[in-house]
């Protein structure tokens, strides 16, 4: 696998005359190996969301071998930058982009409005064209339960999140680990620092420093793509736990859990279907079920009984008789979101900008 960055690609598209190339079709010679470039808004790293990204490339490259040319390229901030790149790995003859980044979204899209032969993966976003997806985790299925560990383990009752983007991924997982705290302690409250970064661990730690504070004694760490408020809760005796990949050598006494993805399922499908040319877009909301979502190194401290039924839950959640977002739901303004019963669409979930009551923390406007 090669990675790139921005530095490198940068003089690549300056020296190529990408104006030039940017509106032909890639085409590939059939004894050539089909390209695939993921394309990833903070360093890969040994942990978090860029990680766990091109981890889940790694059985792609054990299945094809030297049928497929793997590249990483990292740091590319949203933006004109990452459109210039991802038209730039699309000229110069990959025809598989994933698009790493909710903000690469409508960029990425015109690529595959433009490249027919070009199948297009975006982390995030909504969208779909016949040959671009979008996709997503269920994160919020594995937030609910470490909600429900981070309830019985406080002793504040006071919670608290690190959150990179108030988008409604984000937004969905913060929500279910309030409902799954409020189903052990109804009273639980629920603070947010929004840091409006990926990749900024200076700001993570202060706003994680901040929360301890505030006596928030559990600290969720949403989609950070470094270890800083993990290190931070370690050195403060707090719990914490993260997204997407361990953190727990950085925290290796309060290390709550991981909700881990494995995305290597859905690009291992989504490639077979390129290369057998019966790829279509669609919109891939992926869970527990998908084996894309599971929730890792459970903390030992959990009460036994918690955990038990932490357990049953999950089992729920894996055959599809539990979620997360079955009423009663309130919002944060005192609004009915679900009824008794009710159970909030994939649709309405992806679509979530709100809070749920206990939240104590606006979302940003």
């Amino acid at each position: 696998m090669t990675n790139l960055t921005r530095r490198t690609l940068m003089k690549g598209v300056a020296a190529s005359g990408l104006a030039s190339a940017v509106g032909g079709r890639s085409t590939m010679a059939a004894d050539e190996p089909l390209g695939i470039t993921l394309v990833i808004p903070s360093p890969v790293g040994d942990v978090g969301w860029g990680h766990a990204l091109a981890a889940g490339l790694e059985p792609v490259k054990a299945a094809y071998g030297d049928k497929v040319k793997v590249t990483v390229i990292e740091n590319i901030q949203e933006g004109p930058d990452a459109d210039r790149i991802m038209n730039k790995t699309v000229a110069d003859g990959n025809n598989f982009l994933i698009a790493g980044s909710f903000g690469y979204q409508n960029g990425a899209l015109q690529i595959a409005r433009r490249n027919p032969a070009v199948t297009v993966l975006h982390a995030s976003g909504f969208q779909v064209a016949p040959n671009f997806s979008p996709f997503a985790a269920k994160y919020f299925q594995g937030t609910y339960l470490l909600g429900m560990a981070a309830a019985a383990l406080s002793k504040t009752g006071k919670l608290g999140s690190v959150s990179a983007f108030a988008i409604p991924e984000l937004i969905t997982s913060v929500n279910a680990f309030t409902l799954g705290a409020q189903a052990v302690n109804p009273d639980i409250e629920v603070s947010v620092v929004w840091v409006n970064s990926w990749f900024d661990p200076a700001k993570e730690q202060e706003a994680a420093k901040a929360l301890i504070a505030q006596k928030c004694d559990v600290i969720f760490s949403n989609a950070q793509d470094t270890p800083s408020v993990i290190s931070a809760c370690e050195e403060a005796g707090v719990y914490a736990f993260n997204l997407n990949s361990s953190m727990k050598s950085y925290a290796p006494k309060t290390y709550l859990g991981c909700v881990a993805t494995d995305w290597s399922p859905f690009f291992k499908a989504s490639v077979d279907a390129h290369v057998a040319d019966t790829f279509k877009g669609a919109n891939a909301f992926l869970g527990v079920a998908d084996k894309v979502v599971e929730v890792v190194d459970w903390n030992p401290d959990i009460p036994a009984d918690v955990m038990t039924n932490i357990k049953e839950i999950e089992a729920k959640i894996a055959a599809g008789s539990f979620s997360p977002f079955t009423g009663p739901i309130t919002r944060a303004d005192g609004s009915e979101a679900a009824a008794s019963g009710a159970t909030l669409t994939d649709g309405e979930i992806v679509a979530m900008d709100w809070h749920v009551k206990g939240i104590t923390t606006p979302l940003p406007k």
